[in-house]
């Protein structure tokens, strides 16, 4: 039986479910759910409806996992909690101060409609954070380092893209080196978030936009850019296509810790990723978790979940027995 995939919102995000679906054999793309024009939306699949997301409730009883790929900053808070009602969901929400606040939100809807339900699904959050939780397990004396990029950021670039006056934008994420060789020297350095990265930030904006209103907005928005030096470029949308059109990321978590009866032996351990494509790479990863929410969603265990509460062998559609003579 194939997973049936609904995907909501057809983004960037919403465009690279789509491919990991394809590579995926016990899925199958089920239906496509937008707010623009449907006719003005072209799949890579064919034979698959492309749907108003004001009809999403038409489809109750016809989608497994629902993959909302809307933006962290005004979309997510109010989709999965309204589509937990009625589906099994999974998001990449990515604002990090925000994941209690969602949870619970996330957690009362999929209780009330019966539905099992995962936020923050992807790298960081998802992967990142099991990395981190397994470190500061295995190394109780110690501290944890997370760095991001240099890449795209798309939750920030989209948040730079809803302020009045803003036509684009591409937001980098840069790991300051200083602060990253000093970490995996093993010294266990005292950074503030400002010291860890830079924000570079590339705005096209309207014609006869107020410039220093959009700067002043970005480098002030609170949980996005308040805390880190952040610099604003105003250029081009032809600027903008031509150089910065691919969506790189990457990043690396970081657990220094020590062990011996006087703390004497230092370890490191350290998990980095290099991603040619955000978007795709996040995609995979909430591909991977949709086959642990229908899992749950089958075995009647309701309610919001994140990556630290899935067993490993539910991500995998391969048996377990596989599983542990080639991996274990």
């Amino acid at each position: 039986m194939s997973i049936r995939i609904g995907i909501f919102g057809y983004g960037n995000l919403g465009r690279g479910v789509e491919c990991a679906i394809r590579q995926n054999p016990d899925m199958q793309l089920a239906a496509v759910f937008t707010r623009r024009d449907t006719s003005s939306v072209s799949l890579a699949t064919k034979n698959v409806p492309v749907v108003s997301s004001d009809d999403v409730e038409k489809y109750v009883g016809k989608i497994d996992v629902m993959i909302i790929c809307g933006g962290s900053a005004t979309d997510l808070p109010v989709q999965t909690p309204f589509l937990a009602k009625f589906f099994p969901v999974i998001d990449s929400f990515d604002t990090h101060a925000k994941i209690p606040e969602h949870f619970a939100n996330v957690d009362a809807a999929a209780k009330e409609g019966g539905h099992a339900a995962m936020i923050s699904v992807g790298w960081d959050p998802g992967m990142f954070s099991l990395n981190r939780f397994l470190a500061s397990a295995i190394l109780p004396d110690g501290e944890d380092y997370t760095f991001w990029g240099k890449g795209v950021s798309q939750g920030h670039s989209d948040a730079i893209r809803r302020i009045d006056g803003v036509l684009d934008a591409k937001q980098y994420t840069v790991p300051v080196e200083e602060a990253l060789n000093a970490v995996r020297s093993g010294s266990s350095p005292k950074l503030t978030t400002r010291q860890k990265h830079i924000r570079e930030c590339y705005v096209v904006a309207k014609p006869g936009a107020d410039l220093d209103r959009i700067e002043n907005e970005i480098k002030t928005m609170p949980n996005y850019f308040a805390d880190y030096d952040t610099t604003v470029r105003f250029i081009s949308m032809e600027e903008l296509k031509r150089d910065h059109s691919a969506i790189p990321h990457g990043g690396f978590v970081i657990r220094t810790g020590r062990t011996g009866a006087n703390c004497e032996n230092k370890h490191v351990i350290e998990y980095s990723l290099k991603l040619d494509s955000n978007p795709e790479f996040t995609s995979s990863v909430l591909i991977a978790y949709a086959r642990a929410v229908f899992r749950l969603q089958n075995e009647g265990n309701f309610g919001c979940k994140t990556v630290f509460d899935i067993p490993p062998v539910y991500l995998s559609a391969k048996p377990l027995s596989e599983i542990i003579k080639n991996l274990l």
